[in-house]
């Protein structure tokens, strides 16, 4: 296991733009490299990605590896695991992370299959045991009650999904350079049962959660989907976007992509206002980054109403129009 060095990071590129993803684990995986005393490398994969090098190299990456090959433009979990694997047995990494997105998690798992290596999926700390080097990996366990540490002693690379959101994102250091490594895409070597056909966008209107400074989520206590309306309108008057705990999910009110949770989004905005929500620690494993939490609730007793920054103890159909009133004047 000596001959394998250096923590990776997968910097995932999407319809032709960088992942945000990619600065959250390079300041994670910066801080393994440290306590190794090993390169920080970046991985891209896919067409015309050489050009984010250069950002990588100033968000911390010592090293880019890419494979940059038109038959990496679209997705397809078997072509690039393959590659990834590749890139693997070529070049041996000590430690691999990479983000717990839907790609991310899709990818890591094939990846690790055909790299013979193991894989903590979704994780929110990484660690390095400073007595024998092995990565530990913690996530939540049996539905966030509990949290296991996992390690990977007998094989490398030791590979990690993080959750999004669970760390901040690296500085930039203008003009700061590194090495850029090329690696060759052999078409015969990845071939694949599935093909692209085309790229169907969501039709969702609002802001995408991770990028939203202000959320409004609403749960079980809105009684109704119609309620979600109400909330539409708070999140539209103050810049944000609408999310849901996972009840209303569950019940068809809402789509799964708006869910916060440990089984839904992490989000860190500005603002938090969780309406009738209570707050389980399922649903604050998803939301407890933000900076201020606003808990509208009829139950004092919620968890969320000890938990939140302002509580608001009263009927969220009152609360809310108040709140809308007062804003518009």
């Amino acid at each position: 296991m000596k001959d394998w060095k250096n923590v990776w990071i997968l910097a995932e590129v999407s319809r032709g733009k960088l992942s945000p993803t990619a600065y959250e684990l390079l300041n994670a995986g910066r801080g393994l490299a440290d306590a190794l005393g090993e390169k920080l490398c970046a991985v891209l994969l896919g067409k015309d990605v050489k050009k984010f090098a250069a950002d990588l190299f100033e968000h911390g990456a010592d090293v880019v590896y890419v494979c940059d090959a038109p038959q990496l433009e679209n997705y397809i979990d078997d072509v690039y695991a393959k590659t990834l694997a590749g890139m693997i047995k070529q070049y041996k990494p000590n430690k691999f992370l990479l983000p717990a997105t839907n790609m991310g998690r899709s990818l890591s798992a094939k990846t690790a299959i055909f790299a013979g290596t193991g894989l903590t999926a979704d994780a929110t700390e990484v660690l390095i045991n400073k007595e024998d080097g092995q990565l530990h990996a913690t996530r939540p366990t049996f539905g966030g009650n509990l949290m296991a540490t996992i390690t990977c002693a007998h094989t490398r690379p030791e590979m990690c999904s993080l959750r999004p959101m669970s760390y901040a994102k690296a500085e930039r250091t203008p003009a700061r350079s590194g090495e850029v490594v090329e690696f060759a895409f052999n078409e015969q070597d990845f071939t694949s049962l599935a093909k692209f056909l085309k790229f169907i966008k969501s039709e969702g209107e609002g802001l995408d959660l991770s990028e939203a400074e202000v959320i409004v989520a609403g749960g079980r206590g809105l009684g109704k989907p119609e309620g979600f309306a109400l909330l539409e309108k708070l999140a539209k008057r103050l810049g944000g976007a609408v999310a849901a705990s996972r009840a209303p999910v569950d019940s068809g009110w809402v789509e799964y992509r708006r869910q916060i949770g440990l089984t839904g989004r992490t989000v860190k905005p500005k603002l938090y206002i969780a309406c009738g929500i209570s707050g389980q620690i399922q649903h604050m494993a998803g939301c407890s980054g933000a900076d201020v939490i606003v808990a509208i609730n009829k139950d004092p007793q919620a968890p969320i109403m000890k938990l939140a920054h302002y509580a608001v103890q009263g009927d969220l159909y009152e609360v809310v129009p108040a709140m809308l009133e007062a804003l518009e004047k």
